[in-house]
Order: C-alpha cells, then structure tokens, then sequence
C-alpha cells in the first residue's frame, strides 16, 4: 500500500506542469475587417462605374466608329474626323445620360428619407460627380484610338493599330476595374475585351460589306 502511494506521488510530480492560459501574438497587419472591406468597396462603387464604364465605352465605341468609316473611306483624314466627331457628342451623352439616371436615383433616395423623418443626406448619390466622371472616363477611353489611328497614312497600318490599341485599353481597363472593385482580373479583363472585340468586328465588318455589295464610299457621296 506504502509502494502505491509511494509510486503515485512521483509519477504525479514527474508531469510537467501546464499553463493556465496560453497567449498567441497575431499580427496586426494580418488581421482584416471583411465589413470594412465590403463598405470600401461599396464606397467606391458609384463613382467607380461610372468611370469604368465611361472608359470601356468611349474606347469601344469610339475605336468601333473609327473602324465603321475606315471600311468605307480609306483615308487617314476621315477617321480622325470622325474620332473626333464621337469624342465629343459621346461625352456630352454619357455625362447627361449618367446625370439623368443618377439625379433619379437621388430623388427616389431622398424621398425615402423624408418618409422616415431623416435628414441625412450625406449617403445620396451625386449626379454631379457621377455625370463628371462619366464624361471625362468617356473622353479619356474615346481619345486612345484617336491619337494613334488619325494620323496613319496607310489603311491596313492604321485599322490594325487600331484594333490592336484598343484592345490593350479595354484589357487594361478591365483589369483595373476589377482590381479597385475587389473582384477576379483575368475573368473581368477577358469580357471586357470580348465584348470590345465584337463590337469592332461586327462594326467593322457590316460596314464593309455594304460598302463592297452596295458600292457605297462616303468620300463620293453615294
């Protein structure tokens, strides 16, 4: 019995003793707030589609006009007129149409708070600041295809740097919409870029056709 209680007290006194708490140091910089990252990007939203979309349209659409008159009037002098032409009325468009559809917005909002008896205006959307954006996204998208395909004296040359640059804007711009808005690059650059792609072509190669079948070339007027 001795032995027993002997042999007890030893085995009991040989464990190592555990501590009470165990403390682990995280770094700060490791630890994130997925709701402060989910109100930044909200944050960013407003203003941020109507960037990048006035961005992606004036390249789109611009690049595609551009490739429009290029399929019926090879001349360097009508493409940048045209380029230009399109810079112009699509900026004014895109500002007044993003102004129209968020002054909506804004009013709908600020109708709501009135209901519930709030005067806190500070979360309304700006028409101003997104008709801005718009306009100037727009402008900056439009002037791409402008700058390097209005002054290239050959047809083939200018069409394919054309498309070639317009395609590297659509990517890029995708690609950086993507990133501030938190969401997948690749995934975001590549519509972006398909849908650019198509519309160009599609531009592009309707014009050509009725231009070859209907011989239709709007340096004769016919």
């Amino acid at each position: 019995m001795a032995s027993n209680c002997l042999d007890a007290t030893i085995h009991a006194t040989s464990s190592p003793a555990l501590p009470s708490t165990i403390h682990i140091a995280i770094p700060s910089t490791m630890i994130t707030s997925p709701l402060s990252t989910t109100d930044n990007y909200s944050a960013r939203s407003q203003w941020l589609r109507a960037a990048i979309l006035g961005a992606n349209d004036g390249l789109i659409s611009n690049s595609s006009l551009m490739l429009g008159i290029g399929a019926l009037n090879q001349s360097s002098h009508a493409m940048l007129i045209s380029g230009f032409a399109g810079l112009i009325a699509g900026a004014f468009s895109m500002g007044i149409g993003e102004f129209v559809s968020v002054y909506a917005q804004y009013d709908m909002e600020s109708a709501q708070l009135k209901r519930h008896n709030k005067t806190n205006k500070e979360s309304l959307p700006n028409p101003w600041k997104a008709a801005a954006a718009s306009a100037i996204a727009f402008a900056f998208g439009a002037v791409l295809p402008l700058l390097v395909g209005g002054f290239i004296r050959s047809w083939v040359a200018r069409v394919v740097v054309v498309g070639v640059v317009s395609s590297m804007g659509l990517a890029t711009f995708g690609a950086a919409g993507a990133k501030m808005g938190g969401a997948a690059v690749g995934k975001a650059a590549g519509r972006v870029l398909v849908g650019g792609w198509i519309a160009m072509l599609a531009t592009f190669g309707i014009l050509r056709f009725f231009g070859l079948v209907f011989y239709v070339n709007i340096s004769s007027g016919a």
